[in-house]
């Protein structure tokens, strides 16, 4: 059975901190494949700034190009909006039966785990590769049993920061990938 960690976002955009998380997934977790699942709209934030789901997509698929264990996974934007974990998951279980789903999570997600669509479902099925986020402390005791604490190394960077760089015209060859900043100019995204 193939093991493939999910790897949930919007990826607006995608960032070296993506990257080098997938990257020590896919190699120190036990994957086979890290997928890139880009969500259309997270039912727990705000849509603001989100550009289109398909340049986001495009953006992944740029980024990866070169790093065959990795994936850019569309599912999310033929689904129902907002998209819920548990619903893609039962979509991509029946699409490839032949794959075992692990969630990649930061910490931040897993203290918030519960308010998620049928969590006991989620947790119960499918195991949770928790990696660390800086300032949050993981409770081993409250843990879902299908649940392993990654020692993945903490990279703090965030999309929206990147985006207001761009926005004032700064260049961020070691934040975004060159291809991805490529597609970024050339398609005016984030001015």
């Amino acid at each position: 059975m193939q093991q493939v960690g999910l790897f949930f976002g919007s990826f607006n955009p995608i960032h070296i901190g993506h990257l080098a998380l997938a990257n020590y997934m896919a190699e120190f977790e036990g994957l086979d494949e890290v997928w890139f699942v880009v969500s259309p709209q997270n039912p727990f934030k705000e849509a603001t700034d989100l550009i289109d789901a398909q340049h986001r997509l495009e953006m992944v698929h740029q980024a990866i190009q070169h790093y065959p264990r990795l994936k850019a996974e569309a599912i999310e934007l033929s689904l129902p909006v907002p998209s819920y974990t548990i619903d893609t998951l039962r979509a991509l279980s029946k699409l490839h039966p032949t794959h075992r789903f692990h969630i990649i999570m930061g910490e931040d997600n897993i203290h918030h785990i519960n308010r998620w669509k049928e969590a006991d479902q989620l947790v119960g099925h499918f195991p949770l590769l928790v990696y660390p986020r800086k300032g949050y402390e993981m409770n081993n005791a409250l843990l879902p049993p299908l649940c392993k604490v990654t020692q993945a190394p903490v990279v703090e960077m965030a999309s929206s920061d990147i985006r207001a760089w761009i926005k004032s015209g700064k260049e961020l060859p070691f934040f975004v990938s060159t291809p991805v900043m490529t597609y970024i100019k050339k398609n005016n995204l984030y001015h």
